[in-house]
């Protein structure tokens, strides 16, 4: 196997591709020489692909010798089908969402192999968290993460894991954190203390497909609102996210039923 995969290399573009995904993680770019030392080349090997990377719009040279991703990978994802028609019907029920809970609230994607930030609607008050659309998030420990595998079958669960795993380290996958997503799974959504901001809990909701497997999750970093008049609850945030996720995993089946 590994032979007949050489056999269909193409060196070029592999090395294209490692300079894509080399600047997509890091920011500020890099110049020829720390792009060639951090993939353990010559800098020769990558000016002419830096040159022509330029040209077609996805890297940007910034303050003169230094080489940056552009938004234009983003926007070709952006412009996948699928998602846009996600985002176009859920984008007026996430701006609702946001005005009853005066909290922000966003919505994320599994897309081969990543957990993608597609939609962000912000809080309508001072206070709120926020996500940079097109950023990467974390499979294992965000609610988002988690809705996306509970509603999925356990072969499909670990296909998801194995796909991300490729270019992110996961922990030992142990009985207690299938046996979680079980319980996401049975209650309906994830309720959990935000791993990366102190004082924010994830609510985390999935939109079902008609065949009942998540096509995606709706979050919300819920954070306490101190003088905010007639500001819900946790509970009562909870309650409007699951109501919103069911009428858009209601419209998903629609829409599915129209496009078949």
């Amino acid at each position: 196997m590994e032979q007949e995969d050489d056999r269909y290399r193409a060196p070029a573009l592999d090395k294209g591709l490692d300079i894509l995904e080399l600047l997509a993680q890091i920011d500020g770019g890099l110049t020829q020489a720390e792009i060639a030392k951090s993939l353990g080349r010559s800098p020769n090997e990558f000016y002419r692909m830096l040159d022509r990377l330029v040209r077609r719009g996805y890297v940007a040279r910034i303050d003169g010798d230094r080489f940056s991703l552009t938004l234009k990978l983003f926007g070709l994802a952006q412009s996948h089908a699928p998602v846009r028609r996600l985002v176009s019907f859920a984008t007026p029920f996430m701006r609702e969402l946001a005005e009853e809970t005066r909290q922000a609230n966003q919505l994320a994607v599994f897309d081969r192999g990543s957990v993608v930030v597609v939609a962000q609607q912000e809080a309508p008050g001072y206070w709120g968290i926020s996500i940079r659309v097109g950023s990467n998030i974390s499979l294992y420990d965000t609610g988002s993460g988690h809705v996306l595998l509970a509603f999925r079958s356990q072969e499909e669960r670990l296909m998801m894991i194995n796909e991300y795993s490729r270019s992110t380290e996961h922990p030992s996958m142990a009985k207690e954190f299938f046996d979680r997503l079980d319980q996401i799974r049975e209650r309906g959504y994830e309720m959990m203390p935000s791993a990366q901001t102190a004082g924010v809990y994830n609510l985390s909701a999935p939109i079902l497909g008609p065949d009942g497997r998540s096509i995606a999750a709706l979050t919300i970093p819920y954070i306490t609102l101190v003088n905010v008049p007639q500001a819900p609850d946790i509970t009562e945030t909870l309650e409007m996210l699951t109501r919103t996720t069911r009428q858009l995993s209601e419209l998903a089946g629609t829409e599915a039923k129209a496009t078949a």
